[in-house]
């Protein structure tokens, strides 16, 4: 009997740091895969006190056949500070799910990001030769690898990066200005859990398409 549920094949795990300053990269990312159609699935979309985080990250893995994993933090930015496994630990659960599952599992695809070409081969070298895309830590550049790849992987009829781009720049004004006007302050924007936030651009997406 197969545990593969309903939404598998719309799902997209990402995998990515949670520091303020990524979110200006995860924002564009979580708008593109839901302009495309599908459902980003991240650890931050619940919280449970009494889970363990891996077996979140094992579930989330297991019910999405795509997968993003952003490994732009593998290196240390200050001295003394310890550079962060939590992404290279989680792509490789995800591609050991890949080759060790049956199934559905076996045609799930990944995509890896990083902001520099060539730098994570120095900290996994076990993935040299894979195929990365780099996006500079560029929000625009985000946009467009991610609406590339899943050109790449056989999806049709999608908006160019430009549009895509364009039109999460419009969420964004739209969606600062009605909150504001229905009493979110900045703060409140800052902290918005992420099941929040995805429920307004998806509610946007489905309006403004």
């Amino acid at each position: 009997m197969s545990n593969i549920p309903k939404s598998f094949h719309n799902n997209v795990f990402i995998n990515c740091p949670f520091d303020k300053k990524y979110m200006s990269l995860l924002n564009p990312l979580l708008f593109t895969i839901l302009y495309l159609g599908f459902k980003p699935r991240i650890a931050s979309e619940s919280f449970d006190s009494g889970e363990a985080r891996i077996n979140k990250i094992l579930k989330l893995i297991s019910s999405s056949k795509y997968s993003i994993h952003d490994l732009s933090r593998i290196k240390s930015l200050k001295k003394n500070e310890i550079y962060r496994l939590n992404m290279p630990f989680e792509l490789g659960v995800d591609i050991g799910c890949r080759l060790f599952k049956k199934g559905a599992h076996k045609k799930k695809k990944c995509l890896i990001l990083e902001a520099k070409q060539y730098r994570y081969q120095k900290a996994l070298s076990d993935m040299s030769n894979s195929d990365i895309k780099k996006h500079d830590n560029a929000a625009e550049k985000v946009v467009r690898q991610v609406r590339n790849w899943f050109v790449e992987i056989g999806l049709r009829r999608v908006e160019n990066p430009t549009k895509i781009w364009e039109r999460y720049n419009e969420f964004t004004a739209d969606f600062y200005e009605k909150r504001k006007a229905e009493g979110y302050r900045k703060r409140d924007l800052q902290t918005m859990p992420t099941p929040e936030l995805v429920n307004f651009m998806r509610e946007w997406v489905k309006k403004n398409k």
